[in-house]
Parts: C-alpha cells; structure tokens; sequence
C-alpha cells in the first residue's frame, strides 16, 4: 500500500502524504539495525551495478549514500552496538526516520529503472526534484546524526562525515544532455504544430542513436506507456494529456517510418497470448459457470461492468460504453431515453465495491480501469491539439501506403492500425477516408486471414461513426456487399458482429436503410446473429434490425427473411427485448407485418410477459407494440389479445405506474378494447378501468 502511495505521489507530482511513509513493518519490536542493514544491502545489490538511461548521476549520489549507510549498519550490526537496547534515544528516532528515506529512495530508484524512456526525459525536471528533495531529507537526518553516540571507527566516521558535508553542498540537479533531448522532442511537436514533417534523419538520430529505440517492440512500447499514463491521470498531469498525445502520436509516426513493418507482423502473430487467453477463458467461464448478477452488466455492452458510472438520468453504465455512446453523437441515456442533461459522468464506487467483492467471491479476475476517479472534466484536456492530428494524418499516409502495396503481414498490421486510429476523434476518422483508406480496407475484407478481415471490419465501423464517412463507404463499389458477406461468413466472432455494428452504424442514414435491407442475405444475417449469437451480437443485430424496421418499404423484406421470427424470439432475452419489442412495433403497422406477427404463436404471450416483468422501457415498448398490433390486425388481432390472461390489471397497472409514453399507450390500448365487440361483455366496465382510459393525455 505504501509502496503504490509513493509510486502514485511520483508521477503525479504530488508531495505524499503522511501515510504513504508509514513503515509496512512495527519497527519497535524487531532489531532495528539488522532490519535497516538488510534493506540498505537489497538496495545496493538492486542498483550499485545498474545502468540508468536517465537520471544518472542523481541516481548515482542516492545510491552512493546508501552503500555509507549500508557501511555503518553493517559496523552495527557485527558489534554489539548495534542491539536495541544499546541506542540511544536520539539514535533510535533517527534509525527509523532512516527506514523512511531508504523505502522512498528504492521506490524512486525502481521507477527510474522501469519506466519508459520518453516518459523519463518529459518528466526530468519532476524526477531530478525528488532526488533533491530526498537528498535534503538525507542531509537533515545527518545532521542530527548521533555519530558519537555510536562507537564506530574513525574510518567509517570519516565516511559519515564526507557525507555530511556533501549534504549541505547538494543542489538540484538536472543533466543538460537530458533537457537537450527534451527540447528536441519538443521541437518536433512545434514542427508538426505548424503543419511540417519533421526531418527523417533527425527523427532516427533522436529516437534511435540518441534514445536507443532501435525496433518496434520497443517503440510500441513506449507508446504503450505514454497512453498508460494519460488513462491513470487525474487532471494534474504534466504535461497535459492533449500534449501527451502529440507525443503518442508522434512516437506512432515513427514506429512505422523507422521501422517499417516486417517487425510488427512478427509481434502481431506470435506476440504472447497469456494476456488476450486469460481475458478469454475467463470470460467464457464466467459465461458458463456464473449467473453474472443483472445490476453489474452494463446495458450497453451486456458485459461485467469493470468501470460503473452514473449518468444525468441516474442510470449506470461501463464508463467505455457509455463514453463510445456520447462519442457517436448520441443526447440521449440509452437505457429509458431521455435527453441527457449534460454530458457528465459521475463513478458509482459503492456499486464497482460490490462488483468488486463479487468477483472475489466467486474466483473472477477482475481487472478494474484506474479512471474511475478521474473528474469528467479531465477527458476535454485530452482532446488532441494540432501536432496529434497532423502527425496521425502523416502516419495514415504511411499505413495506407501499405494496404495498397504492402506485403500480406505488413497490410494486416496496416489496417489494425488504422483500426485503433479511428477509434477515437472525428478529424482522424475524416483524414484517413480523405487519404483513400476505404477501398483499400474493403478488398481486405474479402481475406482469408481471420486477424486482417475481423481489423479490417472493425476499422470499416470506426471511420462509419463519422457522418460523412458512411457516404463514402456505401457509395464504395462493392463495400456494402462486402460487409454483408463478413457478417454472413466472417472467420472470427468478432468480425460478424462487427459487421452487424458496421450496418447499425450506416443504417442511421434515412436513404441507406433500404439499400442496406436489399442487400443479399443481409437481413437474413442479422437474424441469425440474433438468433445464435454471443450477447454483445445479438445487441449488435437487433439494433440493426431496428434502424431497417423505422423505413417502411423493408417490412416484407424483414419478413421474407425470417426477422420478424427472430425478433419474436428475442422477447425472451433480457439483453434485447427492449430493442425487439420497438422493432415489432414498427413492423405491425403494417398490414403485413401484423399478420406476419400474428401468425408467430408466442408473440403476444411474449409482449405481454414484458408488460409484466419488463423495465419501465420494456413495459413502455411492448405496450406500443400491442397497440400497434391491434389497431392494424382489426378486431381478430384485438380479441387474441384480450383474451390473455390479466391483461386488464396489467393495463391498470402500466395506467397507475408506467412512464408517461407507457402510460399514452395503455390508455390508447384501453380505447381500442372499448370499441371491440367484445370489451363489455369481456370486462362489463369494470376491471381496467376505462375511466383512466378517457381521462389520460
């Protein structure tokens, strides 16, 4: 705990407080000298022989003074001096202040040893503090030193001495070498500022002779912890989070004008799996093993939520989704609605606790993001400032390069990077579309390499999010099919439910959706991803089919193709019974779908055990699919669906407690059964209730 404390304390800049230096150990009660000897020893032996990229000498003078320490220790310890009950007071005090600034010291020392090396040079100003600072503490305790109380030798007294007066002369100490180098890295973020490319020869000089970044493992991993940092800040990071990400982008810039990518191709397919498997079987245990608990799963994305937070309208999502959600451009909470009233988010901690204990309880890795606390506020800082977007706009050049002349390998890496790319911001969705990268994206489409056509749907999805991008992709010659097909045949799940999203994401164009639904086996497609697929894909699908349903000309289509049985069957799974249910309401206004819908024996039944045990949203849909249903079928369909069981009370009970449009429909519902031959002998003005009917608006 500690240990993470000052760990924490160092990268945000932050003097620590007061608990992050208790002592893990009660120092009182164990021999106090023996402990310190045994730690100043670990010390020296960890770092006397290390060689530090950065920080050098500071990390030198510490470990310097240790190895005196160790020194004295070591004289203490072999003495008989050095048990508790021959220190003094004074000496005793010192010793544990000592423990102190030793923990600190071997804290700071791993975090120079471990962290990436452009992360060190833009902090060298932080870092170089917090040695002095140490430093100082380390003169003060010497200071007050019970030297003479000790015993020791006059050698080793000398020793403490040097030190002593060496303290006292200490002053802050930055390396000019390193802030030569960190004004040069800056210097490219200027350049790429004002719209140039920075030299070739001074890019590789800087990254590779100068840095020793020398491949494209380490490269990535360097962007790897650049980014780490922007997702575990907390608003006071420096440098800001849009000029980290000039770097990140910069440091990807080169990763691939450097190093080319043969190199990735390798690390793309024989990277180490552990990580990706462990999220696999887990996930798939869980799935199999576990009910997961419905208030942890996110209702957006159906998974373990790792990350809950609250919206304006009180509900709670994963932070990812609902962040993709708002991305997208969507105002409204996904769940009952209603307009957001603004777009901040607030951590529901008491409910990540309870996923917490949860998982621990029932032996599920859970591994929760560490932004949970960060401010709404923090995420506007890291919106990319000039020098991101146009080197992200100088490497698209380079990966489209790729796709169209690449090897195999080096396409496939291409368009995974385009991929994560067009994750985020319009501009860099709007520049890789502008740069030619859809057609290319759509031959790979059609490969026979799984991880090339699953990277490049999903990169097809994330340049779709961008309204002028879904012009470009369905005016593309052959692109639409070739979705289709992915979503028909793709050769990983994730692909085909990609694709579905892919579809979703389009259809949110009046013109497209029938196009869309015209499509060989798309609407067939879809249903089957409802049908059999994983939850996500069934979200994905049933969201699809829902856009296709709002335009009238694609309900003989959806039933030809088998969708209005899907999404019948649909009312039974809680993950997408709201969707299907405003589906079905779309379609029974039609004649034909009505009939269709009437015809699947358990239409009714289902829509009206939402009615019962639905969410507010499920009541509210499936009451407008009834009304729907009985006003198009006449009085055939009206009479199947009063003779379900209670539905007068479930109509009384939607009259009293459902929202305002559950309540609208129930009222219209009632009106409609008043006017069926036979609503008085079947209620004789009793039961529903009909005076709510004539009196709600």
């Amino acid at each position: 705990m500690a240990s993470a404390a000052i760990f924490s304390s160092v990268r945000r800049r932050r003097s620590p407080s007061l608990e992050a230096f208790l002592v893990p150990v009660d120092l009182t009660q164990v021999a106090l000298v023996q402990t310190l000897a045994a730690l100043s020893s670990d010390l020296v032996s960890c770092f006397s022989d290390h060689v530090f990229f950065f920080q050098r000498r500071n990390s030198r003078s510490l470990v310097r003074k240790v190895e005196i320490f160790l020194v004295v220790l070591a004289y203490l310890r072999d003495s008989r001096s050095g048990s508790s009950s021959n220190l003094s007071p004074t000496a005793v005090l010192c010793f544990k202040e000592l423990y102190l600034l030793l923990y600190r010291s071997k804290i700071l020392l791993d975090y120079c040893s471990q962290s990436s090396k452009l992360w060190l040079l833009l902090q060298s100003h932080s870092i170089a503090g917090h040695f002095h600072d140490l430093n100082q503490e380390i003169s003060t305790l010497l200071d007050v030193f019970p030297i003479k109380d000790l015993n020791l030798s006059d050698d080793i007294k000398e020793q403490v001495e040097l030190l002593q007066k060496q303290g006292r002369q200490c002053k802050l100490y930055v390396d000019k070498n390193d802030e030569v180098l960190r004004l040069k890295f800056f210097s490219f973020l200027d350049e790429f500022e004002n719209g140039r490319i920075p030299n070739h020869v001074e890019l590789r000089l800087f990254f590779v002779e100068r840095l020793g970044i020398k491949d494209v493992e380490s490269c990535r991993s360097e962007i790897e912890f650049l980014e780490e940092q922007i997702v575990n800040h907390e608003g006071d990071i420096e440098p800001a989070a849009s000029v980290l990400n000039g770097f990140i982008a910069i440091t990807r810039y080169c990763q691939f004008l450097l190093f080319g990518f043969e190199e990735d191709e390798l690390r793309l397919c024989f990277k180490n799996p552990k990580k990706p498997w462990k999220g696999l079987i887990s996930q798939e245990m869980a799935h199999t093993f576990l009910t997961i608990p419905k208030d942890f799963c996110c209702p957006i994305s159906l998974d373990l939520m790792k990350d809950p937070v609250i919206v304006s309208t009180g509900q709670t999502y994963d932070r990812s989704s609902i962040a993709r959600w708002m991305e997208e451009g969507h105002c409204t909470c996904p769940k009952t609605g209603q307009m957001l009233d603004d777009t901040r988010i607030v951590p529901n901690r008491a409910l990540r606790n309870l996923i917490m204990q949860w998982c621990i309880a029932h032996g599920v890795p859970y591994d929760p993001t560490e932004t949970s606390d960060a401010p709404a506020e923090s995420f506007a800082a890291a919106l990319p400032i000039k020098a991101a977007i146009e080197a992200n706009r100088a490497t698209a050049v380079l990966l489209i390069q790729q796709l169209a002349n690449g090897s195999q390998g080096a396409q496939t890496v291409a368009a995974r990077e385009i991929r994560l790319l067009a994750k985020t911001g319009k501009e860099n969705r709007a520049f890789i579309a502008e740069a030619g990268a859809i057609p290319h994206l759509r031959k790979l489409l059609s490969s026979s390499n799984p991880v090339a056509q699953e990277n490049a749907v999903t990169a097809m999805l994330n340049l779709s999010i961008y309204a002028k991008n879904k012009s470009r992709i369905v005016d593309e010659d052959g692109c639409l099919g070739s979705i289709v097909e992915v979503l028909r045949l793709g050769l990983t799940v994730e692909a085909r439910q990609n694709a579905a999203a892919t579809l979703f994401s389009l259809s949110a164009v009046h013109e497209y959706k029938k196009r869309i639904a015209d499509q060989g086996g798309a609407v067939e497609a879809l249903a089957e991803l409802l049908r059999v697929g994983t939850p996500r894909g069934k979200k994905d699908a049933v969201t699809a089919l829902f856009n296709l349903a709002t335009h009238a000309d694609n309900c003989s289509r959806m039933i030809e193709a088998g969708a209005v049985t899907a999404l019948v069957g649909a009312l039974g799974n809680e993950g997408v019974a709201e969707e299907a249910a405003s589906a079905l309401a779309l379609i029974v206004r039609q004649p034909i779908g009505a009939e269709a819908v009437g015809k699947e024996e358990t239409a009714v039944s289902g829509l009206i055990a939402m009615m019962r045990c639905g969410t507010p949203r499920g009541k509210e849909n499936a009451v407008a699919a009834l009304l729907e249903f009985c006003r198009t079928g006449g009085a055939a369909a009206t009479r199947r669906v009063l003779k379900a069981p209670a539905m007068a009370s479930l109509l009384q009970t939607l009259l009293f407690t459902g929202t305002k449009r559950a309540r609208r429909k129930a009222a219209s519902l009632a009106r409609v059964f008043q006017k069926c031959e036979n609503a008085t002998s079947r209620f004789g003005g009793s039961g529903v209730g009909y005076p709510f009917a004539s009196n709600s608006t």
